[in-house]
This record gives C-alpha cells, structure tokens and sequence, in this order.
C-alpha cells in the first residue's frame, strides 16, 4: 500500500507540469495573436492618418509659403517706377480683376499704382455716388476714377454708442486694404492715404454741384458734399486748404456689381431685431438659400464676419458681388469706413454667422494660426508704414486686432469640440472653372 501510494504522487507530480507547460503555450500563442491583430490595426489607422495627413501637410504647406510670401512683401514702397512695362498703373490694375479676386497675391506693380493714386493730378472732381457718407468722386491724370473720403476725425478719438455710430473713418478704409492682403482674401479695393489741396487740387476742377457745398469755418475749407447724412452744418474740414484722406481705386466698369442684402445684416430699428438675433438654427435656413446653398458665397460670408470683427465694422447690412455670377464671384469687401472707432468694443454679434454655422476654410484658418502671439499687430504696422497717412492706426487699435483674433479662433475652437473638425473645417481650394 505504502508503494502504491508513493507510485500516484510521482505520477502527479510528472503530470502536473506537463498540464502547465501546455497552458502557458497556448495562452502565448493567444497573446501572439493579438498583438499582431493590435499591430495590424495600428498599421492600418497609421496608413490612412499618413494619406490624410500627408494631403493635409501638402496643404498646410501651401499656406505656410502663401504666408511667408506675403510677409516677405509686406512692406511697399511708393515708388513710380514701372520699367518693367510700357503699360499705366491704371491699366495693370484693371487687368487684376477676376471673379475671385481684386488684385493677385504677387503685385510687383502694387507700389506703383498707390504712388499714382496718392500724387497724380486731380483733373475732376464731383459729389459722390449716392450712399449715407460723405465723399467725392475724383478723376485722376490718365482718365483713372477714385473715391476720395475725408478725415473726420483724429487718430485718438473714440466712437461710442452703438458700434456702427458715426461718421466714416477714411484711415479704416487704408487699413482695411491691409488686413485683406494680410489675410489673404484679396477682395478689397486698393487704397492710400492723400493729402490734398481742396483750393488749389479740387476747386478748380470741382463740378457746380460739388463747389455749391463748400464753405469756410474760420481760416479752414470745408465741404459737406451731397448724401443721405450730408448736412450744412456738419462738413468736413481741412487744415487749412490742406485735407487728408484716404483714396479708393474705382474698379473697372466691365465688372458691373450687384448688390446683395447680407443674411446676417441688423435691421437698424430700436426694439425690432433680424431673426439671426434671435434663432439660433438661422443658419441651417441661409444653407438652403440661393446663392448660399451652394458655391463658395457662404464660406466668404464666415470670412467676411471674421474680416469685419477684426476691424470692428457692424455695419456690413449689404455687400457686393460682380453681376449675373450665379453666387460663384466673391464677396467683395467695399465700404470698409464703419471701423476702428472703439478699440474697447469688441461686438461678438459681427461674429455671428461663424459660431451659427460652425465652418470656416481651411485656408483661413491656417492664416489666422499663423497671425496669433501679436504677429497680426507686427504686420499691420509693417504694411502702413509707408503709407502718406501714417502713422495710420493708434496702438491700441492695433492691440485690439490681436485681442479679437485670440476671440476668433477661441470661436472655432468651440466650433471644432461640439462638432468635430472634419465638420467645421472646409477645404476649398478647388481651381473653379470660371476662375482665371
């Protein structure tokens, strides 16, 4: 018995690790497996993040070099010299004009044509087309038509009440010109400061109907032209005979515009307000609209808004486009005035189609990255600075564009987290076939 017993527990011992040694294998083999299932997995995401980042960085590429190409031209001098053409500044400008853009991103030429429009001869001069501002309609040596609007106030002087109060702000209209180059958009008209003489440059080429506004207050010439707000007794005023401001270039008649009323513009009625104030959904209503429903005209609506709160402007109840574009022609960025009259005021409402549409261009988006951390600020400065007018915003304009773009992308942030961002960020870069 005492044999036989010590014969079972050899035998259970020898058997046991032979059970253990199975198990172990077997559960080896089982993690083999699933690492290279893990591994698998991994490789695939893998592939397809690299093909989609790979398109992204190709992207992403392309806008680093868009931007770095602007800032290395940022700053242009006035400088007449056109060696490189027999052609007048007025005529390169004119052929700028496509469908989407006003001028191009590479304008060699673009410090001739501010030089002629600050310092050419002025060989007529009339009211301007109808509107609410003041301003003249002036003509320049070469047959080339400009919008002149006056300075009506100093640097320094703050805006307040509702923010689009006031009078125009001829300095807004040179900076605006600026940010859409900054930006990239380049759908602004060009612009520059001027000084001119009002007895000397405009009077004696002035109309009968622009001489009949003119008036003196003390040893100052003032006019107060024909508009929808012109009065007597608030006319602009020279220093002197000598009057600053700023000098629009008139885009080519072959381009006629149509005029849109924009979705997203106030009623301008106390107690009465537009139903984007009001319905959060409004957007979802504007995407099933013509032209918004489709094209490009939504994604330069939420550009636009964004330009628009950069610069403070409120006051964008209608906005232009070319004629019978079928929506495919941009927003063009006219009547810039409405700006920078309260550097303390920064109005979420202009932002309103971007945090109710919750998209945005990738292009954008990219260059409004790449103008944080005061950058925006350094290359305003950078591109007035040889502007006649300058110095042409104060310091604390220029820090509040750089406090209103941390808003900006502090928006599509939010944007990106409730929706995600293959939601949020649209690519559109697509060459369309109306293009140039």
């Amino acid at each position: 018995m005492l044999g036989c017993h010590i014969n079972f527990f050899v035998l259970g011992q020898f058997v046991l690790p032979v059970t253990i040694l199975k198990s172990e294998a077997t559960m080896k083999l089982k993690q083999r497996v699933i690492l290279l299932a893990i591994l698998l997995v991994i490789f695939i995401f893998a592939k397809v993040f690299l093909i989609d980042n790979s398109d992204s960085s190709a992207a992403n590429r392309e806008d680093q070099h868009s931007f770095q190409h602007m800032m290395d031209k940022l700053k242009i001098e006035l400088n007449p010299n056109l060696e490189h053409t027999l052609q007048s500044p007025w005529e390169i400008a004119a052929q700028w004009v496509v469908p989407r853009e006003v001028y191009p991103e590479d304008t060699p030429e673009l410090g001739a044509i501010l030089h002629a429009m600050a310092t050419k001869k002025i060989i007529k001069a009339d009211v301007g087309y109808k509107g609410t501002q003041l301003k003249a309609l002036l003509v320049l040596e070469g047959g080339q038509k400009v919008v002149f609007k006056p300075k009506r106030y100093s640097r320094s002087y703050v805006v307040e009440g509702e923010p689009y109060a006031g009078y125009d702000r001829h300095n807004a209209e040179v900076s605006a010109f600026h940010l859409d180059r900054i930006l990239g958009l380049h759908r602004a008209p060009v612009v520059v400061g001027r000084y001119v003489n009002l007895h000397s440059e405009i009077k004696p080429v002035a109309s009968e109907q622009l001489l009949s506004t003119f008036l003196r207050q003390g040893n100052n010439s003032c006019f107060f032209g024909k508009c929808y707000y012109c009065r007597e007794s608030e006319p602009a005023c020279a220093d002197g005979h000598i009057m600053e401001g700023s000098v629009i270039l008139w885009l080519p008649d072959i381009w006629p515009l149509q005029k849109h009323r924009h979705p997203w513009g106030r009623t301008y009625r106390e107690g009465k307000l537009a139903r984007w104030e009001y319905d959060e959904s409004y957007c979802d209503a504007v995407k099933k609209t013509p032209p918004y429903d489709s094209g490009p005209r939504l994604l330069d609506i939420i550009d636009t808004a964004i330009f628009d709160y950069l610069i403070g402007n409120a006051d964008r109840h209608h906005y232009e486009s070319f004629q019978d574009d079928g929506g495919a022609s941009m927003l063009i960025l006219l009547d810039n005035a409405k700006s920078f009259g309260n550097p303390s005021l920064d109005e979420r409402s202009i932002l309103a189609a971007v945090y109710q549409c919750c998209i945005i261009r990738v292009s954008t988006w990219n260059r409004l990255n790449y103008l944080k951390n005061g950058v925006l600020s350094t290359a305003m400065r950078t591109a007035m600075s040889h502007d006649p007018i300058t110095p042409v915003l104060t310091d604390a304009h220029l820090e509040a564009m750089d406090r209103r773009l941390m808003g900006v992308i502090a928006t599509i942030k939010q944007c990106i987290e409730q929706f995600g961002t293959d939601s949020v960020l649209v690519e559109d870069r697509m060459k369309l076939s109306h293009l140039k």
